[in-house]
């Protein structure tokens, strides 16, 4: 039989993202918890996740598709901006929050022990329950277009929602770690989410970019948000095009057989460096909030 002492656990020493599926329960009470302390007081309610992006997607497609005409030379450039915007949408909202997470949770981190990890993934699945209604519109507007995805494109679907998710999560673990000691983490990740909307391919075509950039277009390639967005157009707008609106190039290169691998890979890389820091930094959260 155990002892006392043998039941003590270190500060600091838990196991990191295992121990939220040991505590998904608690997950689900937080998930609850930030939705309703949300909208809290609204009319709309979950509706705001309708109405957000559908007025980002119409500023942007008046302004680049209208008067910039680029729709002019991108079929479909309807459902092309909407199937970037819903995805860039999905991250940037789970790291904008997943920053805030801890410190927004500083009265329940000093009265009991718990994950700490739970609030950055809590974040990130609140903004997964904005993303599917959003993702449900992309699919309706597609069918109505005549979208007849594959398979192996639909599995993608799947595949890259699941590996936007992890990125966020790497990144609003580590930015949530720092955002307790630096607060200027929070105005960083700001800077970041402002750019990714303009360093993916959701506005414009890839092939801008390659004419740009010439031979050093792989730099580019190896944002993992631009291969997702890359991929989400290859499952949700190709298979819209009839066969006389294909374009030349129209998805890039080896997306599917390097870069896709690669982009998961850095994923990775980065969920496992946002858990290192987190784990470091974790210990003293108590003291700095």
């Amino acid at each position: 039989m155990a002892g006392p002492a043998d039941q003590l656990v270190k500060p600091g020493s838990g196991r990191g993202l295992l121990d939220v599926y040991g505590d998904r329960f608690l997950l689900k009470l937080l998930v609850r918890k930030e939705i309703k302390v949300r909208y809290r007081g609204s009319v709309l309610g979950l509706l705001w996740s309708y109405v957000k992006p559908l007025v980002q997607f119409l500023i942007y497609f008046v302004a680049l598709g209208i008067f910039l005409n680029l729709q002019r030379g991108t079929p479909n450039y309807a459902i092309y901006l909407f199937a970037g915007i819903v995805l860039v949408n999905f991250f940037t909202e789970s790291l904008s929050n997943a920053t805030r997470s801890v410190v927004d949770n500083r009265d329940l981190i000093r009265k009991i022990y718990l994950p700490r990890e739970l609030f950055p993934v809590s974040t990130v699945w609140v903004s997964a329950a904005h993303f599917l209604p959003q993702l449900l519109v992309l699919i309706g507007a597609c069918l109505v277009v005549g979208w007849t995805p594959s398979l192996l494109q639909l599995a993608a679907v799947v595949l890259i929602f699941f590996m936007v998710a992890v990125l966020a999560t790497g990144l609003g673990l580590m930015f949530g770690a720092v955002n307790v000691y630096f607060r200027d983490s929070e105005n960083i990740v700001d800077m970041i989410v402002m750019i990714v909307t303009w360093a993916s391919p959701v506005l414009y075509v890839w092939s801008m970019v390659e004419r740009v950039m010439g031979p050093w277009y792989w730099l580019y390639q190896l944002n993992p948000m631009t291969v997702a967005v890359e991929v989400f157009h290859w499952a949700f707008w190709e298979p819209t095009l009839k066969a006389d609106q294909f374009v030349a190039d129209t998805m890039p290169p080896d997306l599917l057989t390097l870069w896709l691998p690669v982009a998961m890979l850095i994923t990775l890389v980065v969920l496992f460096l946002g858990q290192l820091t987190f784990r470091r930094l974790a210990v003293h959260f108590a003291q700095e909030l």
